[in-house]
């Protein structure tokens, strides 16, 4: 059995390690042990954040109307605009202006004051959810399409999450298939009959 364990073991250290050799995030921060500049460019160039759609389109550039609204930093249910979002994610911590630049709203910021544009939203969310966005980086987490020696296309979390409200929704689960032996199968040969004495 203890051999067993260790043939195991020593199994899954060797898959980490390939994974961890292939994955472009961590040869982009490890480029001392990248030999050629050409190799660092390729890796840069397969791999693709996938924009993100602004969840209120009809609202961006958020710039359009917050520079002329005077910064309301105080928590509230919002009434007259935003009125969709509903905010739980850490809300008695969080507010809008956690994430959200005060001054520019066209912009997200880090717990450290640096903006961020929304495609770099992944930024944000890994300050808090460091496990995640680790995970995310190996492709571990998330959803990533393309192919293991060519273009690469990464999901930020926000495709799959709602910045706001994070957790998925409960879903109502589909009704389980029905047995074979449930089914009545007509074979072509009775239709045809049937099909023949109908009137």
């Amino acid at each position: 059995m203890p051999v067993q364990l260790n043939r195991g073991i020593i199994l899954v250290s060797l898959v980490l390690l390939e994974i961890t050799a292939c994955n472009p995030f961590i040869q982009a921060n490890q480029d001392d042990h990248i030999s050629s500049p050409q190799h660092r460019e390729s890796v840069a160039n397969s791999t693709k954040l996938i924009p993100v759609e602004t969840f209120s389109s009809d609202y961006f550039p958020c710039s359009d109307c917050h520079s002329e609204i005077p910064l309301n930093p105080q928590r509230r249910e919002l009434v007259e605009m935003h009125d969709d979002i509903v905010f739980d994610h850490d809300s008695e911590n969080r507010w809008c202006l956690a994430c959200h630049n005060e001054s520019n709203r066209d912009s997200l910021v880090l717990a450290g004051g640096k903006l961020l544009g929304f495609n770099e939203s992944y930024k944000l969310c890994g300050q808090c959810h460091g496990p995640k966005i680790r995970d995310w980086k190996l492709g571990i987490h998330g959803k990533r399409t393309g192919q293991w020696n060519g273009q690469k296309q990464y999901l930020l979390c926000v495709h799959c999450h709602d910045p706001h409200s994070p957790k998925f929704k409960k879903l109502q689960p589909m009704p389980p298939p029905r047995r074979p032996e449930d089914i009545k199968i007509d074979s072509i040969y009775e239709r045809e009959e049937k099909d023949s004495t109908s009137p």
